[in-house]
């Protein structure tokens, strides 16, 4: 078994153990195992982590806690055990995103490496496209656009993306499909 295998077992390992512990500490524990195992990265890791999961666990823990003060219940240790969690499955999946090549991890599989290679390919054109609207933006406009612009700007990008996630699905199943991937 090769090295990045065999991270991708111990990965998928980890995300289901620290979906089936609910205690705490155990969560608390396995966040700073994998800390540990970042080194000299930890800090830029968490960091990166937890803007990643900032708006939405935001978002989840208020409304819980409104929640549970409209039903006179103590939110706490719900919503620990829900941001500690999200935060070590945020972590070790960057942990791991940074240690290992997921196209040799799965070599063993023709499958699988190209719907791998089909996804990977879509990210990166999402990824220059964002950099094309955001320079777009800052193009067409002579001063800092305010706020009320950049939620415009966002709302038509995100629009496009959607058509277009939309469209390359629909072409990737047909090719798929084409192959022999899909049975009726």
């Amino acid at each position: 078994m090769n090295r990045d295998r065999l991270l991708l077992c111990l990965y998928l390992a980890g995300i289901l153990a620290a979906t089936l512990v609910h205690d705490p500490v155990w969560l608390g524990a396995g966040l700073a195992l994998v800390l540990l195992l970042a080194g000299g990265d930890a800090l830029r890791l968490l960091r990166r982590a937890l803007l990643a999961i900032l708006a939405f666990n935001a978002i989840i823990s208020l409304s819980y806690a409104l929640m549970a003060w409209w039903q006179d219940i103590s939110p706490w240790l719900t919503l620990v055990r829900l941001n500690l969690r999200v935060l070590l499955l945020t972590s070790l999946t960057f942990l791991f995103i940074a240690r290992a090549n997921l196209f040799r991890a799965l070599d063993f599989s023709k499958g699988l490496t190209y719907v791998l290679g089909l996804a990977y390919s879509q990210a990166l054109t999402f990824r220059r496209a964002h950099e094309d609207f955001r320079l777009a933006l800052a193009s067409r406009s002579l001063r800092r656009p305010s706020l009320m612009d950049r939620y415009r700007a966002s709302a038509a990008a995100a629009s496009w993306y959607l058509e277009k996630s939309l469209h390359a699905a629909n072409q990737s199943a047909q090719a798929l499909r084409s192959r022999g991937f899909f049975h009726d």
